[in-house]
């Protein structure tokens, strides 16, 4: 199925990109979340004339991601959990942890922004976690896991 960008979108393509994905992506996630329409003459016609308009939302969308970002440069986030003798946790330091432990701090981060690719932390010690709140923009924070 052929889809029209309306936005930026990861490993997939930039805004007025037509690409081709399977139908259930298009149907079940793209055209839903307005992220992208059906390519047909008559949606090329609509985005063609939207076009600038839709630039200008997604170049407001980044300064946006840029601004919230500056709050984040070389900062440090600390969790208390149980640790074991070995340095092992009891449980583990997930997603909606480092999201909930950052909203405390007043910090309003979402936990779909918060990108562990190694997966959950298990042990005590400093870790790297990316934050994304653009398809431009990442970067790391340290997360340092202390025992209580």
């Amino acid at each position: 199925m052929n889809v029209i960008l309306l936005e930026r979108v990861n490993n997939l393509g930039d805004l007025g990109d037509e690409v081709s994905v399977k139908p259930g992506f298009a149907r079940n996630f793209l055209i839903p979340k307005g992220v992208a329409v059906q390519a047909n003459s008559s949606n090329r016609e609509v985005f063609e004339g939207r076009r600038s308009e839709l630039e200008a939302a997604a170049t407001d969308k980044l300064g946006e991601a840029q601004q919230r970002a500056t709050k984040f440069e070389d900062y440090t986030l600390t969790i208390l959990a149980r640790v074991g003798e070995e340095g092992k946790l009891y449980g583990s330091v997930g997603t909606q942890d480092i999201a909930n432990a950052l909203e405390a701090e007043g910090l309003e981060v979402a936990r779909s922004e918060v990108r562990m690719p190694e997966g959950a932390i298990r042990s005590e010690g400093e870790f790297p976690v990316g934050l994304q709140f653009h398809s431009d923009v990442t970067f790391d924070i340290t997360v340092a896991v202390v025992a209580e």
